[in-house]
């Protein structure tokens, strides 16, 4: 496993943030939303104003860690006539013309209709960095496993406030790139302050070995994402760039984008 830790693309992004003295930012947008060309033009403006990796998530007609805004958001691409096969528009469309990782994330369901292997293959075809996966656990991930190893491509499993001992162990050793830590139990959304509860969790993580936590859910500002960024290696940050997106278009995305990024400086650099 490590000779494939070497080709991350994620892993490569957190570590140069990491030699800048910062956490990295990652930024989740939802393929398709408000329309193919404009989540495109919203991921190259995360990756131009300070984000360091990118989250595209496949919208889902039962979207069960989402909060409303990204609902919504997901729902009207869906009704827009979004398709699944469009992701790798949209990967490709960010990746060939910025640095930036891109990342997709996704339940399993549509991965496992498409094939595993296929989705792998287009989806390094098209310049993805791996997938994000929030409702398969590593036990169930044997075919992930094998087409991840085939086209060099980040696997990221959660870990929650509620993960084991030994799940936390099991899903930091099958993790490639990052950890996704969740910082509350439940759906995701802005809030005015971050669980403490997320610190715990990266803790976990780092003891049991992982040398990337990334903390997402409920950060929507530059004070909290300073609050997470002196502890995890990466801040992801959804809702509120969605809600950006939706009020202000890619513009509105580049600000918000800008700001954040100056709430990443690491104490300990």
């Amino acid at each position: 496993m490590s000779t494939a830790q070497t080709t991350s693309k994620a892993a490569a992004a957190i570590d140069k943030a990491r030699a800048q003295g910062r956490a990295a930012l990652i930024g989740y947008l939802p393929a398709g939303y408000p329309s193919v060309e404009e989540s495109i033009a919203a991921g190259i403006a995360l990756a131009e104003n300070g984000a360091d990796l990118i989250e595209i998530g496949i919208p889902y007609s039962d979207p069960v860690m989402d909060g409303p805004v990204i609902q919504a958001a997901t729902t009207a691409a869906l009704a827009n006539g979004f398709t699944v096969r469009q992701v790798f528009d949209v990967v490709a469309g960010i990746t060939s013309k910025t640095d930036a990782a891109v990342l997709v994330m996704t339940y399993w369901n549509p991965v496992m209709r498409m094939g595993v292997d296929e989705f792998s293959r287009r989806l390094a075809e098209a310049g993805g960095a791996g997938l994000i996966t929030p409702d398969l656990i590593p036990d169930e991930a044997g075919e992930w496993f094998a087409a991840s190893d085939k086209y060099g491509l980040d696997r990221v499993f959660l870990v929650a406030p509620s993960s084991t001992p030994e799940r936390m162990q099991r899903t930091v050793d099958a993790s490639r790139g990052f950890v996704y830590a969740v910082s509350i139990m439940g759906v995701t959304g802005a809030r005015t302050s971050v669980s403490s509860a997320a610190k715990d969790v990266v803790a976990a993580a780092h003891a049991a070995g992982a040398e990337r936590v990334c903390v997402g859910v409920g950060v929507s500002n530059a004070s909290q994402a300073e609050e997470i960024a002196a502890y995890a290696e990466g801040v992801i940050v959804g809702t509120a760039l969605v809600a950006a997106l939706r009020d202000g278009g890619a513009e509105a995305v580049a600000t918000l984008t800008r700001e954040l990024s100056t709430g990443l400086k690491r104490e300990d650099s």
